[in-house]
C-alpha cells in the first residue's frame, strides 16, 4: 500500500467519477489505446479462462509477478471486478481477443456474446505500466507514443518466463524513449509502483533481450524516438498472451495490446 500522502475523499470521488466516464466512453465505442485516459487511476489487462486452466494460470502469474502483477481475481462467471463497481469486463475493454488452441481467432470490440458461450470463465486483472505514466509526466518526462498519438510498442523477448503447470512463454515488454538525462528519474518514479510492473528490466541495447528490430514491435505501433533518447524495456501485461500461444489453451480472452481496463483505484493505491 501506498506510503504517500492519502488521497482526499473528495479527490478520490473526483477521479472515481473519471473511471466510470472512462467506461461509460469505451462502451459507447471508443476503441483506441487507453495511454493517457483516466490520469491517477490504475489499469489493468485482462486474461479470462476457462476454470480447469486457472490454477496453472494463477500459478504463472505468482511465479512471474514482473510482467504479471495481478490486481484482481474474479471468480467464475463473474463480469465486475471490485475495482471498478459496476463495471462489465465483457463492454468495458476497447478491444478483446479470442484465443482457441493457442491461435488468435478473431477481435471484437463487445465480447458479451462471446462471454454468452463460456459463462464460466475465471478473469485476471493485470497491473499495467499505464498507470505510473502519470507520475512520469509530473516529473516532465515525456510519453513519445502518447504526443505521436501512437498505442506504446510491445516486443516478445528472448527472456523466458518461469513455467507454471502447462502453461509457459517468454516475457513480453513495453518501451518508451526516454531522454538520457531523465532514466534515473524515470526508473526511480516506476520502481514505487511494482503492482504495475515497477522498474524497468532492461535499459538500452534491445538486442541483448532478443529484440532485433526496435521500428517492427510485435504489437502496437512504431516507435518514435528523438536524439537523446535511449530505450527503456518495462515488463509488460501481454506477456499471458504469448504464454496462450506457447502453451496451447484451449480458450482464452484477452484485452487486446493497449487497450486496458481502466479501474476506479487511485494510483496511490499501489505506490510504495
Amino acid at each position: 500500500m501506498s506510503a504517500a500522502t492519502p488521497t482526499s475523499t473528495s479527490a478520490m470521488d473526483t477521479m472515481r467519477a473519471a473511471g466510470a466516464e472512462a467506461r461509460a466512453r469505451i462502451r459507447a465505442g471508443f476503441d483506441g489505446p487507453t495511454s493517457g485516459m483516466a490520469p491517477g487511476l490504475v489499469q489493468a489487462n485482462l486474461i479470462s479462462v476457462p476454470v480447469d486452466w486457472a490454477f496453472d494460470v494463477l500459478l504463472f502469474t505468482q511465479r512471474n509477478p514482473k510482467p504479471c502483477p495481478v490486481v484482481d481475481v474474479l471468480e467464475p462467471g463473474q463480469l465486475s471486478s471490485a475495482l471498478a463497481p459496476g463495471s462489465d469486463i465483457r463492454t468495458d475493454i476497447p478491444g478483446y481477443r479470442i484465443w482457441e488452441n493457442g491461435a488468435l481467432t478473431g477481435e471484437v470490440t463487445d465480447a458479451t456474446e462471446v462471454w454468452e458461450q463460456h459463462p464460466d470463465l475465471v478473469s485476471f486483472l493485470i497491473g499495467c505500466s499505464f498507470t505510473f505514466e502519470n507520475g512520469l509526466t509530473e516529473a516532465g518526462i515525456p510519453i513519445r507514443h502518447q504526443g505521436a498519438g501512437r498505442n506504446v510498442p510491445m516486443y516478445r523477448t528472448s527472456t523466458t518466463c518461469l513455467p507454471a503447470g502447462r502453461v509457459s512463454g517468454d516475457m513480453v515488454v513495453s518501451m518508451r524513449p526516454i531522454p538520457a538525462f531523465q532514466v534515473a528519474e524515470a526508473v526511480r518514479i516506476t520502481d514505487r509502483f511494482p503492482a504495475v510492473h515497477g522498474a524497468p528490466i532492461h535499459i538500452g541495447e534491445p538486442s541483448q533481450i532478443g529484440i532485433e528490430d526496435l521500428d517492427a514491435p510485435d504489437f502496437g505501433d512504431a516507435p518514435v524516438i528523438e536524439d537523446g533518447d535511449i530505450p527503456v524495456f518495462w515488463a509488460c501485461g501481454v506477456t499471458p498472451q504469448a504464454a496462450i500461444q506457447a502453451s496451447g489453451i484451449p480458450f482464452a480472452i484477452t484485452h487486446s495490446p493497449g487497450k486496458m481496463f481502466i479501474t476506479d483505484e487511485p494510483e496511490d493505491t499501489y505506490r510504495q
